[in-house]
């Protein structure tokens, strides 16, 4: 996948679906043109929120323990893509650049679960990119309603308030 496909997004915040109790953590892009909410399950959402609010467990979770593999090992995470969607679902991958204290670095791409990838990009600070194919999927919109829909989507996201966002209760 080529670097120009990619949109480099962050996270907005968390927050809880209203209508089914399940997490959402929703990310954005620099200019806000692109608001990508995907649903995640709850212990991955508390993983998200512990790093967000910068809480430190007394002993390390799943994803610090893999953040800390990962720099035993002399690699590091250079980026993670979300990379599909397929049936309602978001896939992604982690790309880790691993050392060879010869020269002959590696690059591998590891599947993972959006909400996974997005918990250690945190932990490793790793830049959050999703594929402009993902993007123009996930606007599930008909061509007789598009605009008037993005801008009800788009003034949604903008207007989530603090309360809606980062509140979200671990």
């Amino acid at each position: 996948m080529n670097v120009s496909d990619l949109v480099p997004m962050s996270i907005k915040g968390l927050m809880l679906d209203p209508v089914s109790n399940s997490p959402i953590v929703v990310l954005k892009d620099d200019d806000e043109k692109f608001f990508l909410p995907i649903w995640v399950g709850i212990f991955e959402a508390n993983a998200i929120a512990l790093q967000l609010e910068n809480i430190t467990t007394p002993r390390p979770m799943t994803h610090d323990l893999l953040r800390n593999l990962i720099a035993q090992l002399d690699a590091r995470v250079t980026r993670i893509v979300i990379n599909d969607l397929k049936d309602a679902t978001f896939f992604a991958q982690i790309r880790l650049l691993i050392k060879n204290g010869t020269g002959g670095d590696r690059m591998l791409e590891i599947d993972a679960r959006p909400s996974d990838a997005i918990a250690l990009a945190l932990r490793t600070e790793a830049p959050i990119y999703v594929a402009q194919s993902v993007l123009e999927q996930a606007q599930t919109i008909t061509p007789e309603n598009a605009e008037e829909s993005q801008e009800k989507s788009k003034d949604w996201f903008e207007n989530l308030s603090t309360e809606d966002l980062g509140k979200y209760k671990m």
